[in-house]
């Protein structure tokens, strides 16, 4: 299963705030499980990781996203 699939519901939490997230919380961490959103957003990838762990265990998956407006693209060459 693709990741995309694996977290669809997530992603579609994230993608109704997308846009007041990335006016509020440029650059930062959000931690989505299901429809479940962690009600604190997260300057490092490692802190929204741990309270992930913390809100949710580690016997489900959960999302881990940073927020911005537009996906950024990294090209390696």
């Amino acid at each position: 299963m693709a990741t995309a699939e694996l977290f669809s519901r997530e992603l579609t939490v994230f993608e109704k705030h997308r846009k007041n997230w990335s006016r509020s919380h440029p650059g930062e961490y959000v931690v989505i499980q299901d429809d479940v959103i962690v009600e604190e957003f997260f300057s490092t990838y490692g802190e929204a990781l741990k309270a992930g762990l913390k809100n949710f265990g580690a016997r489900r998956g959960f999302l881990v996203k940073q927020i911005w407006v537009t996906e950024p693209v990294y090209s390696i060459s």
